[in-house]
């Protein structure tokens, strides 16, 4: 995995690493696709921005998604898929806690991404005890990431193993907000760097 990308913000903020973080949506962020969303921001560079929305579970199990794969799936029978995000629903990816034994890239300590059936179908056989699935994935082109923050859309959180493989979707967004010492409820509509 590159190293993180160096971005210029704009308003001649500094430049800071932006992946691997978590963008947490602002309140007047509307688009249904990431409203009171976290995501995962795996790579970030010159060409884009590539995340995984971490607090959108579907109603798909992951049995059911495997077993149409012709994959055997031998964890929790209750596990559900995430949706990652709005773009190529039909893709798959996973976040793992543990890179032993598996083809993954490091994302962050005790965060690994991979991108393969193969990774998938040895995730499903040998479920390890953090382990996500998504369908789909949140991404934007040159720039677009940059102008949004600008645009007071998101805030940027340290990214935590705990966020990635949190058991409670529900609780997740105002959880990360609340980790930046800000009280959820004083978030204001507002533009400008987060």
């Amino acid at each position: 995995m590159r190293a993180p990308a160096r971005v210029p913000y704009a308003l001649d903020v500094s430049d800071s690493p932006l992946a691997p973080s978590l963008l947490v949506a602002m309140p007047q962020l509307t688009d249904p696709n990431f409203h009171r969303s976290v995501v995962a921001l795996v790579e970030h560079d010159e060409e884009g921005t590539f995340g995984l929305v971490v607090n959108r579970p579907t109603s798909i199990l992951a049995l059911e998604l495997c077993s149409g794969l012709d994959i055997q799936w031998r964890g929790d029978s209750e596990s559900l898929v995430s949706s990652g995000g709005p773009c190529q629903p039909d893709t798959g990816w996973v976040l793992i806690g543990d890179v032993d034994g598996f083809d993954a890239s490091r994302v962050d300590d005790g965060i690994y991404f991979a991108r393969s059936l193969e990774t998938l179908r040895r995730v499903a056989e040998h479920p390890p005890e953090e382990a996500r699935i998504f369908l789909g994935y949140a991404g934007w082109g040159p720039g677009q990431l940059e102008e949004e923050l600008a645009a007071g859309a998101w805030l940027v959180a340290p990214i935590t193993k705990g966020a990635v493989f949190s058991s409670d979707p529900d609780t997740l967004w105002e959880g990360v907000i609340r980790g930046l010492g800000v009280d959820p409820a004083t978030l204001v509509h507002t533009s400008g760097v987060h």
